[in-house]
């Protein structure tokens, strides 16, 4: 298996968030990144950087308003009377979220006020001065694993950095500024006819789920904890199947907080039957670990030994496969995790690292 990471991910310094009526900490810390890199080095996995495709493979998923939004933003945001602090929106504008349209008019305010207000969905998404570089080069990591899976790798895998599954065709949120699975599956589409998504993050995959919902050629799953009191809220429900053509091709698998293993592989379970039965000629994972016992935002219990487990189960699909990874914001525990789920993905004995409580 070939990795795929570039060193300008790192640049991307979040100062604070909004999390449940109070501002916090960053948790995408550059530090995620390092502990993932030392995972590969311990497996040794190659890690490569990725070619620059510049913003047309993004252009192939995200509205060129969006896209012009989250390039300039920082700099337009500058002339306020705030220099150097982060973009942040504080209106949010009603608008008709109709299943039927892919995207929103672009905003019609040239105030960069307004504009952060349309253009980020909520307050934990910051744009700093490098956030659409390392944003942009997280996209050209999941561009470069597709092509190799695209051009005859078995696998691959996407360092992403930031992440990508919240992001909708127009509009950033949760930690995310460009769709890097989204991105991945269009490089896929032009080899393969029909994709699956499998997203396994704690949060409902809610960007994906947008842009593809209506649409058969690629199959959306995701499970994560029950939206009813959790991150996003508004989707990842179990009546969410998609529209017109998409009909069908979304299922999610909400599951209540503090879902253990043996419940959470039971979904899991229906989810696989359902990447079956769609017959999909290639796969992307949306690989999240902030489901683990001790991730310091998630609501789930799972284990490392559950990674392996669900990652072995993958395994056995023998489709050609991108992993993209999503979140997971235990510092101390990430690395485990993505040894566990790789050494079940390639069928490599355990090597001896610690496991958080069950």
């Amino acid at each position: 298996m070939q990795a795929y990471f570039a060193p300008e991910q790192m640049a991307h310094d979040p100062k604070q968030f909004m999390w449940e009526g109070r501002l916090c900490d960053p948790k995408d810390v550059a530090e995620r990144t390092q502990a993932l890199l030392a995972a590969l080095r311990t497996l040794h996995i190659d890690v490569h950087e990725p070619d620059d495709y510049g913003v047309t493979p993004a252009a192939a998923v995200h509205a060129s308003d969006y896209l012009a939004f989250l390039a300039h933003a920082y700099e337009e945001w500058q002339t306020l009377s705030n220099p150097g602090m982060e973009v942040l929106g504080s209106h949010s504008p009603y608008y008709n979220a109709r299943v039927e349209s892919l995207a929103r008019p672009p905003c019609p305010s040239t105030s960069i006020v307004a504009k952060a207000g349309y253009y980020l969905s909520d307050l934990s998404s910051p744009i700093g001065p490098h956030t659409y570089t390392s944003a942009l080069r997280s996209t050209h990591s999941a561009v470069a694993a597709a092509r190799a899976v695209r051009e005859g790798a078995s696998s691959a895998y996407a360092l992403c950095r930031p992440s990508g599954h919240h992001v909708r065709h127009d509009c950033a949120a949760g930690f995310c500024y460009l769709n890097n699975g989204a991105i991945a599956v269009a490089q896929l589409r032009e080899k393969f006819a029909r994709i699956a998504v499998l997203d396994i993050d704690v949060h409902h995959g809610d960007g994906t789920q947008q842009i593809f919902y209506r649409r058969d050629d690629v199959l959306t799953i995701s499970l994560h904890a029950d939206p009813i009191d959790y991150y996003p809220f508004f989707t990842g429900y179990a009546s969410e199947t998609g529209h017109g053509a998409g009909q069908g091709y979304n299922l999610n698998l909400p599951l209540p907080r503090g879902t253990e293993d043996t419940v959470w592989l039971a979904h899991f379970a229906h989810a696989l039957e359902r990447v079956r039965t769609y017959k999909p000629d290639a796969l992307v994972i949306a690989l999240g670990f902030d489901a683990h016992a001790q991730d310091p935002l998630g609501v789930l219990d799972l284990s490392n030994e559950c990674f392996r487990a669900v990652a072995a189960q993958i395994r056995q699909l023998s489709l050609p496969t991108v992993l993209v990874q999503e979140g997971g914001y235990a510092v101390d525990h990430i690395g485990a995790s993505l040894t566990a789920f790789l050494e079940g993905f390639l069928e490599r004995r355990p090597t001896g690292l610690p496991s958080p409580r069950r």
